[in-house]
């Protein structure tokens, strides 16, 4: 009997929690899974919308980190032998290896926003190792990208290309001088 009462209490439960479920979905709301935000910035702008998303989704939050890093005069893009240009004028140049690139865990995400800062349109090639380094397959990928005058929400495209996998949807790009509420109501309008 007691036996018996257990089978019954469990299955009590179950189906509580897959009428929650129902009645969550009746109400538009979509469980949206495990959420990652993972990015690079090296001033700070980056950053700071990164933590905005990471909070707006409860994601957790990972900066990746250069194993060579950048110093100041590197991205100098003003100067035409600063690191940057010399990367960006010869391909080649551009492997730069970062000391987290593999994400412990990473299977365990639906959902990964993507954040860098935009070089010359198009996503810092900083996250090239990153999105080489790791399986996209099932997750949605949201890539956003911050920038002073240029770049919008297809600079995410190369990177894109680079893993062959995932369902990447359009990115956004925000200004330097973004504000929190752009950001919020850029996270609040998404659907994944």
């Amino acid at each position: 009997v007691v036996v018996l009462l257990g089978f019954m209490a469990c299955g009590n439960n179950v189906s509580e929690v897959n009428n929650k479920k129902s009645k969550n979905s009746e109400n538009g709301k979509k469980d949206k899974g495990k959420v990652l935000v993972v990015y690079f910035s090296q001033t700070g702008t980056t950053e700071g919308a990164a933590k905005i998303i990471a909070r707006e989704t409860d994601a957790d939050l990972i900066k990746l980190e250069v194993k060579n890093e950048y110093t100041r005069d590197d991205l100098n893009w003003n100067h035409k032998n600063s690191r940057v240009n010399r990367e960006r004028d010869n391909p080649n140049n551009r492997n730069v290896e970062l000391k987290n690139a593999v994400i412990p865990n990473f299977v365990s995400y639906d959902t990964v926003f993507i954040g860098y800062p935009i070089w010359w349109r198009e996503a810092s090639w900083v996250l090239d190792d990153f999105v080489k380094k790791n399986d996209f397959t099932g997750k949605t990928v949201i890539p956003f990208g911050t920038s002073m005058s240029t770049g919008d929400g297809t600079s995410g495209n190369r990177l894109k290309k680079l893993t062959k996998t995932g369902n990447w949807v359009d990115g956004q790009r925000f200004s330097s001088s973004y504000n929190e509420s752009e950001v919020v109501d850029w996270v609040k309008s998404l659907k994944y």
